[in-house]
């Protein structure tokens, strides 16, 4: 069946939903099995307790609105696996040419416990950063991983203000363990043999480097008895987060990682480490960590901001440890 029987903004309920697209009534996630739909629930009610904060940004892109949606699992959220298949489904919408249809609880039918769901409107996967990496607490307060989906409008939506997800008053620094980051977070590799259509999961070679590199670099710090964390940064009046490369605790070194050793590389790299360092206490020693030594220009670039530079070199690092007594 199809969109001609409810309109965004229009209310309904569950099991009405249920009987023109089917799904259930438990979950928030629900693959269809009688239409081409994954149906997703949102209740601020009951999903803030599990640190879900689904809605809108309250800022576009260069692409439009987007509207955020956390996925499945109490536990470190995953795509494989037991707890894995709704996530999954999301993940896999494009390739099942399944729909992805938003509804939000907004109060009871009068007399009933009955939950009243507003049709939020139909979405797809952003094409270019399909979900993004998260620590929140649970139910219990515990810390875990959360795959929170960046959803774009795939009809004519006009956002309410009242699905606006609430921005920050101050800005909020978490410490996070060293592996909250897309590349360490398996995906399936392929549908039906073909490799899909949604991941974020670095596929270009130079992000695929990077990953390799960091995880290389923190293996190392680790034989030497060193903790490494990353920083998650949620900036005040904004939702969406930062999230740096790994941080050395012992001897407070915050680094940038990157896949090429190129001069556009490392002037991202630059930038990133100023916009992070702003928020870091202690303020942190400064680090750009690369797969190979670069131009001699781009080394006297580094150091003309006070900026270290550590490069792999075969089975080592060269720059490292970095030299803390001069903070840049």
């Amino acid at each position: 069946m199809g969109d001609e029987w409810i309109k965004p903004g229009e209310l309904t309920t569950r099991k009405e939903v249920k009987a023109h697209w089917g799904g259930g009534q438990g979950q928030g996630i629900h693959p269809c099995a009688t239409s081409p739909n994954v149906l997703l629930y949102t209740d601020p009610a009951s999903g803030e307790k599990s640190g879900y904060y689904d809605g809108w940004l309250p800022t576009e892109d260069d692409n439009g609105p987007v509207f955020e949606y956390t996925g499945d699992g109490e536990g470190d959220q995953v795509f494989l696996g037991t707890y894995g298949p709704r996530n999954r489904a999301i993940l896999l919408h494009v390739d099942e040419k399944r729909a992805l249809r938003v509804f939000k609880a907004v109060g009871t039918v009068p007399g009933r416990k009955t939950r009243i769901q507003r049709y939020v409107g139909k979405f797809e996967l952003d094409k270019e950063q399909p979900y993004v990496i998260r620590q929140a607490p649970n139910k219990s307060g515990a810390l875990r991983r959360v795959i929170v989906f960046r959803l774009r409008p795939s009809e004519e939506i006009s956002p309410l203000p009242e699905d606006v997800i609430t921005s920050l008053p101050e800005t909020e620094i978490l410490s996070v363990p060293a592996d909250t980051t897309t590349s360490r977070l398996v995906e399936p590799e392929s549908y039906n043999g073909k490799p899909i259509s949604r991941s974020a999961v670095p596929r270009t070679k130079a992000s695929r480097r990077e990953a390799s590199l960091c995880e290389d670099f923190q293996k190392m710090l680790e034989e030497h008895e060193h903790e490494v964390k990353r920083f998650q940064i949620r900036v005040a009046d904004l939702s969406s987060s930062l999230l740096t490369d790994l941080y050395d605790i012992n001897s407070q070194v915050l680094y940038e990682a990157k896949g090429t050793s190129s001069r556009e590389a490392i002037r991202m790299a630059i930038g990133q480490l100023m916009d992070y360092r702003r928020h870091i206490t202690p303020d942190p020693t400064l680090a750009v960590l690369l797969p190979e030594e670069p131009h001699a220009d781009l080394r006297d670039l580094l150091a003309s901001v006070n900026i270290n530079l550590v490069y792999k070199h075969k089975d080592t690092f060269i720059g490292w440890p970095v030299d803390t007594h001069t903070q840049s």
